[in-house]
């Protein structure tokens, strides 16, 4: 992890015990290097993980280095999200517009009911 870079990175040998063993609210970006949408909301994904830390925690998974998480999940595109409460999954979004209102409410409203 950088030192600027507010997202822990998990693959396939952490993901369990980081993500489904945890207790509380977590939002998994799952995403690509290579993918442009993904670089262009990263900084917004950033600001917003860094505004919501205290209540949830941001994790990533790059799918081009594990693409064993993006099959067991299901991934079909990138940048989707994944929403967990207490190791369950709990909502999903994929590409959410990159304004940090849309980012936000994407990653906080499965926690809201």
């Amino acid at each position: 992890m950088e030192p600027d870079d507010m997202l822990q990175t998990v693959d396939s040998v952490s993901f369990d015990r980081l993500v489904l063993e945890d207790s509380g609210r977590m939002a998994v970006e799952f995403m690509s290097y290579g993918c442009g949408y993904c670089r262009t909301i990263e900084p917004i994904v950033q600001r917003v993980a860094s505004m919501i830390a205290a209540e949830e925690t941001v994790l990533r998974v790059n799918i081009a280095a594990d693409p064993e998480l993006a099959k067991r999940y299901e991934i079909t595109g990138t940048p989707t999200f994944v929403m967990f409460l207490n190791g369950s999954e709990v909502g999903r979004t994929e590409g959410p517009a990159p304004t940090q209102s849309a980012v936000i409410d994407a990653i906080t409203r499965p926690f809201m009911s």
